[in-house]
């Protein structure tokens, strides 16, 4: 006997066809059609759309729920036959545990961030890296973004992270970035942030870096000692510490060498490739054109012998070029790019760390200022009298 779902009418109701293969009823009393859910496919859609809980192993064994959680963490006061059985169930019934929740609970994620400016050279992924073996080697998963170079991105960044209540995070600035209230919440709310590469002297928190000075120095010094005299140097947003760094170094060696200071071969901007080039083509169409530069990067020394190559300048009769960051492209460009190497493995995996001590206890002692070394590696691109290469340096 059919019952009016609306109204509850048992006399007055009418078959009314097939809907989507089920059978129709029409109500007289209310004027209402309507089909008869089937219970066994409500059943069937909760199994499929939903992973099976606690709740749902207890209903099945009738016992609490608080048993079989207790049994499922291992607590010492659980029988051990009802915690086989328990677990037998749970393996039947194909149950996950929600470790987000758990962890929730013990108010930690066991989530790590990390924002990078970009992935279109080997550094930042090489960064990752290191970070990465470090954090799943503590039990931890890396949350991974990109800036893309924007202070806006950045900040969504940051944000996203925060929503995802990280444990703690590292991050490396954005060229565009010169306010930092969205990294000062991480320090209000007790999540670790620790710096890397790119860091900034407006926060108070660790950070893990690279001798750029004395890098910078005796990168510049290795173009001078090969009889290069018109050196110029195309930098970064000076906002970042590391193009300050870096041109406080490539200063430092003129000035040592009795060298002037030409503020005309100095640039400083932004990192794209479409601005390099546009600086490239400034420095090079100069009537009394450098005949050596300094680049902040390989990325951007690259494109330097690209543009030097497509104006017949030889290199590095005519023009020497150097980089810094030793990026695999670097060993197979023809000349092969001379640079600095930096250790970016293992930059992530001390930046990384250090966070986890802030994390396992925000008040331990953790070194403000760590400073990595790293390696002169000379090609033929800064060899003016074509010598062979004589091998590296260590700052």
């Amino acid at each position: 006997m059919i019952q009016c779902l609306k109204c509850g009418e048992v006399a007055h109701i009418l078959k009314a066809g097939l809907i989507r293969g089920k059978q129709r009823y029409f109500c007289k009393s209310c004027n209402w059609h309507f089909t008869i859910p089937d219970p066994d496919a409500v059943d069937r859609r909760r199994k499929i759309n939903r992973q099976t809980t606690i709740v749902d192993i207890a209903r099945e064994l009738g016992i609490a729920s608080s048993t079989v959680s207790r049994a499922l963490h291992a607590h010492p006061d659980i029988n051990a036959e009802t915690r086989r059985i328990i677990l037998e169930t749970a393996a039947r019934m194909d149950y996950q545990p929600n470790k987000l929740a758990y962890n929730l609970a013990k108010s930690q994620t066991n989530l790590i961030g990390i924002i990078v400016p970009e992935f279109n050279n080997q550094f930042f992924p090489n960064v990752i890296i290191g970070a990465h073996d470090a954090v799943t080697q503590a039990g931890y998963s890396l949350m991974i973004m990109q800036s893309n170079e924007s202070y806006a991105t950045e900040v969504a960044n940051a944000r996203a992270m925060l929503e995802n209540r990280v444990d703690g995070i590292l991050l490396s600035l954005a060229q565009e970035t010169n306010n930092y209230d969205h990294l000062v919440l991480f320090e209000k709310r007790g999540i670790p942030l620790v710096l890397f590469n790119r860091v900034t002297e407006g926060l108070t928190v660790p950070h893990v870096v690279v001798n750029d000075f004395e890098a910078s120095f005796l990168v510049v010094e290795h173009l001078i000692q090969n009889g290069y005299e018109r050196i110029a140097h195309l930098g970064g947003p000076l906002n970042l510490l590391v193009s300050r760094e870096r041109l406080r170094g490539y200063k430092a060696a003129l000035r040592k060498y009795g060298m002037p200071v030409e503020e005309s071969y100095i640039i400083h901007g932004d990192l794209t490739p479409h601005k390099v080039r546009i600086y490239g083509q400034y420095l090079l169409d100069q009537e009394k054109r450098p005949d050596a530069i300094f680049a902040l990067n390989d990325p951007m020394a690259i494109e330097l012998l690209l543009i030097a190559r497509e104006k017949g300048i030889r290199v590095p009769q005519e023009l020497g070029i150097v980089g810094f960051s030793d990026d695999k492209v670097s060993r197979f460009i023809e000349p092969g790019l001379t640079t600095i190497r930096q250790p970016t493995v293992e930059m992530g995996r001390v930046a990384a760390r250090i966070l986890l001590d802030l994390v396992g206890n925000p008040e331990v002692e953790v070194p403000a200022h760590t400073v990595l070394s790293t390696e002169l590696v000379v090609r033929a691109s800064s060899l003016k009298g074509n010598q062979e290469p004589w091998g590296s340096l260590t700052s």
